[in-house]
């Protein structure tokens, strides 16, 4: 008799879940409810930003029970990630991250507690980007699930039916909503944490306010930009001939809408760079360029 296909696809699942909770660790950094991380290299734990409330007295916890001191290599607020270092971790690490796709079964799992995993079945909703969410926290690509977040899955792997992760379960961003941040795009800020401790971001040394846009200079869709209402001594803008009254456009031909939009448009290799900065001054559209500072 041929095996049932439910039933095997039930034990793939199953299997998928123990082959990647060897990977997961409990993290102990905040008084309430622990979370999870992933081990990706030998002494290695990729994690949630937003669950490390405290730095020191860090610990992890093992598939096998064991309890081991961490100490934070580095942090990403933006990206809601941060690297720990646990020396005699020794536990597999996670594979090659694999490719989301809508409609996919999406396995979160999670280790949240001294009892063992858990897990959550959905389907992937919604591979998009870029998300923002206020406070600086922004995402370039994220993938959308139904799979419920139970407490404790942020830092969780959001898996496929074999057990490739292709997410990091967070509810940091909130809205509600269960989101993965890429496992490939959290490896790359891994590597970044690793090395330096810390993300670049830019900045012009304006403070704006959002402000609708004359109907005759809205163009592509774009309804609001940004009225610079202060221009910092000596900063990126001052030095760039930004003016308060200004309306902000655009960066390198990228739409600024809103104030996490300017801070997206600044990230990562732009700090240092010039950049076409394109306002409204006195109704009439102009280009200028901009040194992108680096945030101390």
């Amino acid at each position: 008799m041929s095996d049932n296909p439910l039933l095997a696809l039930s034990r793939a699942m199953a299997d998928a879940v123990e082959m990647i909770g060897k990977s997961l660790v409990m993290v102990n950094g905040r008084p309430r409810q622990p979370a999870t991380g992933i081990a990706y290299e030998a002494d290695l734990v990729l994690t949630a930003d937003h669950v490390l409330e405290r730095e020191d007295k860090l610990t992890v916890q093992t598939y096998d029970g064991r309890v081991l001191n961490a100490q934070i290599v580095g942090r990403d607020a933006s990206t809601d990630l941060a690297v720990l270092r646990v020396s005699g971790l020794s536990v597999p690490v996670v594979g090659p991250a694999a490719q989301a796709r809508v409609g996919q079964l999406a396995l979160a799992v999670a280790r949240p507690s001294p009892e063992g995993v858990m897990a959550s079945l959905g389907v992937v909703s919604k591979v998009g980007g870029p998300l923002r969410a206020g406070r600086g926290t922004s995402l370039e690509r994220y993938i959308q699930t139904d799979a419920v977040p139970y407490p404790g899955f942020s830092g969780g792997a959001l898996v496929d039916a074999s057990g490739a992760p292709f997410g990091l379960f967070t509810t940091g961003f909130g809205r509600g909503l269960a989101i993965a941040i890429p496992m490939a795009l959290a490896l790359q800020v891994a590597q970044t944490l690793t090395r330096q401790g810390y993300v670049k971001r830019g900045y012009l040394g304006i403070i704006s306010q959002q402000v609708k846009l004359p109907p005759a200079q809205r163009s592509g869709g774009q309804e609001s930009g940004l009225l610079v209402v202060r221009v910092e001594e000596n900063s990126p803008a001052e030095r760039g001939g930004m003016l308060i009254g200004d309306i902000l456009l655009a960066v390198e031909e990228q739409p600024i809408r809103d104030a996490d939009d300017l801070i997206a448009a600044l990230s990562g290799d732009r700090v240092g760079k010039p950049v076409t900065v394109r306002i409204i001054r006195g109704g009439v559209l102009q280009t200028l360029t901009v040194v992108v500072g680096q945030k101390p």
